[in-house]
Formats: structure tokens, sequence, C-alpha cells
């Protein structure tokens, strides 16, 4: 492979023994021990583990989706297969054993206090709703938004909404410069955007390519001219989940959290409804026809996710 330029990977499927003779459909392993196989890797031959595999699968522990996962992402991390060949879900949050650092880290930083609005979206990114951005929009993924309504720069993903920090001159003049700066709610520090890139905030712009009006009337064109009068963009890293504390905080999964629950339930197919408003009659036979059609193609576990949705996001 190395003459012809050939990347190898050595994957080691890690399994007890008593697992591989649970899965030997050959009955191999019963012939080995009764002596009709000699030679036989893990009975009368030992088995050598690789020094150093690329990856190890504990296939007796992770599912078989679970495996393939991994398999995937090392391909991807090898540029074997482009990422977004497969988008999987991409949390913005401080992994546990760097939060003590990072923590320290934000403290420390220059901040710029953010609105309630801009804590919606930092949880929105931070929990991989907005995969594949890696935080708030640079220039050239917000002209790529509100041009074209898609990301381009991994794949073609359709976007029509930037999700953008507006900030003040003042603040602008004062953090630029800065290569990483903390994003503060209340006086309470939530995340760190690293590398961050200022450009001017053209509001008019925004407002004619996003909602089709400069109304100053509209709810969001409102919201727009009042705001900052530059954008900053950058890597965000959030420090913790956001909670509002209203209640209703554990109903809020994430979409891994969505994914494991879906899981759990043995869901083979999932039918997702999203509404701003309580569920009335016809939402409600939507919903039981949606079921009948997945069951009548064959599906056993059908499971509706029911997305509320509120505010400005």
């Amino acid at each position: 492979h190395e003459a012809a330029g050939l990347p190898f990977f050595e994957v080691f499927v890690d399994a007890p023994l008593n697992i591989c003779e649970s899965r030997d459909v050959k009955g191999l392993y019963k012939k080995a021990r009764a002596g009709e196989i000699k030679g036989f890797t893990g009975i009368d031959s030992e088995y050598e583990k690789p020094e150093s595999p690329e990856l190890v699968l504990k296939t007796n522990i992770v599912s078989v989706s679970e495996c393939i996962q991994q398999v995937v992402e090392l391909l991807q991390t090898q540029n074997i297969m482009p990422h977004s060949s497969i988008k999987d879900v991409l949390e913005l949050f401080v992994p546990e054993n760097k939060l003590d650092s990072a923590r320290a880290e934000a403290e420390m930083l220059p901040s710029v206090e953010i609105t309630k609005l801009d804590l919606q979206w930092v949880q929105v990114l931070s929990e991989g709703w907005a995969t594949p951005l890696t935080g708030f929009m640079r220039e050239a993924e917000y002209l790529q938004v509100i041009h074209f309504g898609t990301l381009l720069n991994d794949g073609v993903v359709n976007l029509s909404i930037p999700i953008v920090l507006p900030i003040s001159t003042e603040d602008k003049e004062r953090l630029e410069g800065c290569k990483a700066l903390a994003l503060s709610y209340e006086g309470r520090r939530v995340a760190i955007l690293r590398n961050p890139e200022y450009f001017e905030h053209r509001k008019e712009e925004r407002c004619a390519r996003v909602w089709g009006t400069t109304c100053a009337k509209h709810p969001h064109v409102k919201m727009v001219m009042e705001s900052g009068d530059w954008l900053v963009g950058g890597d965000l890293l959030v420090l913790e989940k956001i909670k509002w504390n209203d209640g209703l905080d554990q109903y809020r999964l994430t979409p891994l959290a969505l994914k494991q629950k879906f899981r759990e339930m043995n869901a083979d197919a999932v039918f997702a409804f999203q509404l701003r408003n309580p569920v009335h009659n016809g939402h409600a036979l939507l919903m039981q026809d949606t079921r009948r059609q997945l069951l009548e193609r064959g599906y056993k576990n059908p499971v509706l996710l029911l997305h509320p949705l509120g505010g400005w996001t």
C-alpha cells in the first residue's frame, strides 16, 4: 500500500472470546474446541493484539451503528471521506476535562455583553442545531446565506437565516485585535469566541434579502435596525448548556439527546411536527395520518417528535 501511495488503517475489533463464540454462525469455534480445527486463534493459538491501531472498536459495548459511526469519523479525520458525505451533529461545548481552564480563561478575557436573543443563538449553535457552523458566522458564511440561502464551505447545506452577533462600534474598537473574547449574559460569562472577524452590519440589505422588506414596522426589521452596526463572527466554545430555569429545561433535549432517546424507544422511524401554537384538530389529524402511512409502509414503531417553537428563533 505504501508503494501505491494508499493509506492503511489498522482497526482492532476488541471483543471478548465468549462474545466472538456467540457470534460464530459457522460454528468454527465449536469445531476448534472439539479439536477438529488446529491452530485456531483464541483457542489453541495465541492472539496478538495490535500495538497501535488507529481505531479500537469495543463491539461488546457499543452497537453496530455506533461502530459504523466511529469508522466513518476515522475516515473523515483522515480526509478519506468528505465531512459533507455524512453530517453528524456538531456540538460546541467545552470538553469536561478542559472546563476549569476554559472558565478561568473566560474570566481573564475582554468581554462583550450579549442580549437574550444572542444567548438563544448561542444555545442553537452549542447544541448542534446549526451544524456545520462552528460559531457565529464570519462574513463569507454570512454572504453565502443571505445571497444563496446555503452554506457552501463543506458541501451544500440549506440555511436561509444568518446566525450573527451584532456589536456596537464602541465594542468593536475596544475588542479589535484580540484573539479571543468572552460572551457575557447578565454579567455571567457563558462562552468564548476565538479568532473573531469583524465586518459591517449592512442592516438594510440583510432585512431586504432575508424578509423581503425594510419596513420598520416589521418586528424582525425593527430588531435588526436597533442592533449594533458591526457583526462579529468566530469559533464558539460554550461553557455549559444554556438553561432558562422556567420549568421547561428538562424538555429541551439536544439533537444528540433526542437521537439517544429514539434509540432507547427502539424507534425505526421518526416523524417530526413543528408548530408555534397549541395543537388543534387539524394538527392531530395530520400526525395520526402520518403514523398510519408509516405503519402501512412496514415500519413497526414510528415515533412522533412534537417540536414546539417559540421566540425569535
